[in-house]
């Protein structure tokens, strides 16, 4: 009960973001500069204030990462290799098996179930996350259809706002300075708006596609929300020094559903079916497979 009732507000906003967006109040430029003050100030002003408060040295742990990104390398090359025999060419559906919206889901699940102090974790992981898969879809993409790897588009990752403020955030917390009060106040104002606008924008997005449910995006759901999770479960559970804590977030974080900034890496419009039907399967289902993944854990 105590799972259900922390994830419904956080699937609850997510509803309410997808029937503004279907029903037009908030479209358009409005919705726009939403997405925009979300990501470029409101969720880098979390991650910052929370990995420059944290103890890094509980959650930069090397088989912490591998066991978390050791499953996410072998889903996404498997599904990406599955899948390029099938279509003959590459496709961003190994990118959508294995990138879960840890941002928009994984920080308010967490620190609704687990506690602001798991986040450590959560940091941890978003450090690499869309570094070495959006990096990875970027070569695959450019090498599996002939063109050349664009430097450039490499370079965007690492601007990615979010990339910033935790580069910024860790910065700060190894150099042992600290701001004026004022400073942190402002950024913990920003960041208290950050979660439930994010979940908001998160809905509108999925109000601009609509589900089709076919064999690949019911395949793509399995693995996001099943195998990807059973492989991280299994992985944590196997290598030493990774506390029950940690496990849980990892487990919880590769649970999330696929993120919808996979979308962006869609190309062949055949491919646009199949992956925005993942994500808002994903999303749909992950209510009834989150409290499942929690309820293991807790077991």
């Amino acid at each position: 009960m105590v799972v259900f009732q922390a994830i419904l507000p956080i699937f609850g906003l997510i509803v309410l973001g997808y029937l503004m967006g279907r029903r037009g109040w908030l479209a358009g430029e409005a919705a726009a500069g939403l997405a925009n003050i979300t990501f470029k100030l409101f969720m880098p002003a979390v991650l910052f204030a929370g990995i420059a408060r944290a103890q890094l040295s509980d959650g930069m742990s090397a088989m912490l990462l591998l066991a978390y990104f050791g499953p996410v390398l072998t889903v996404f090359g498997l599904v990406a290799l599955i899948a390029h025999r099938l279509l003959g060419r590459a496709s961003p559906l190994g990118l959508t098996a294995a990138y879960s919206n840890n941002v928009l889901v994984g920080i308010p699940l967490v620190t609704t179930l687990l506690g602001p102090g798991s986040l450590v974790y959560v940091f941890a992981i978003l450090v690499f996350h869309s570094l070495i898969l959006f990096s990875l879809q970027s070569f695959y993409s450019a090498l599996g259809s002939g063109q050349k790897v664009s430097g450039v588009a490499l370079l965007k990752n690492l601007a990615n706002p979010l990339i910033v403020g935790l580069a910024l955030g860790a910065l700060l917390n190894v150099s042992g300075l600290d701001l004026p009060q004022p400073i942190w106040r402002v950024a913990d104002w920003l960041a208290a708006a950050a979660l439930p606008c994010a979940l908001i924008v998160l809905g509108i997005s999925l109000s601009r596609y609509r589900l089709r449910p076919s064999a690949s995006a019911l395949a793509l759901t399995v693995v996001k929300l099943g195998v990807f999770p059973l492989l991280v479960w299994y992985v944590s559970g196997a290598l030493p020094g990774i506390g029950h804590e940690a496990r849980s977030v990892l487990v919880l974080l590769a649970a999330c559903p696929s993120g919808v900034n996979v979308l962006a890496f869609v190309i062949n419009q055949d491919d646009t079916r199949a992956v925005s039907s993942a994500v808002f399967l994903s999303t749909l289902l992950a209510v009834i497979s989150l409290p499942l993944w929690m309820l293991l854990m807790s077991a």
